[in-house]
């Protein structure tokens, strides 16, 4: 198991969309971007994912912190530009560390 924490940015429209649906564009993103997931065990499995701080509807905000569990291991620099190159405008990859 290897985790990367990473630092992004939600601004512009982007900070009209609520927790779950950040939540549900960074899972789609990481899938779409093909790197090997940690998934959870149970009836409905999941990538291994969480955002530290839940935004409120319409704040904007420059460092909000999340992390996700891989397989394998991947290039902090790797893993932000192929994740960037999947996600919507308004949200930017700052920085990734393992």
């Amino acid at each position: 198991m290897y985790k990367v924490n990473f630092t992004f940015a939600k601004n512009g429209m982007m900070r009209f969309i609520s927790h779950l649906d950040l939540m549900r564009a960074f899972t789609r993103a990481l899938r779409r971007a093909g790197f090997p997931l940690k998934m959870t065990q149970g009836f409905n499995p999941h990538p291994k994912f969480s955002i530290k701080r839940a935004l409120k509807l319409g704040i904007e905000s420059d460092h909000e912190e999340a992390t996700v569990t891989l397989t394998e291991p991947v290039d902090p620099k790797e893993f932000t530009r192929r994740l960037q190159e999947q996600l919507p405008e308004g949200i930017q990859i700052k920085a990734a560390y393992v």
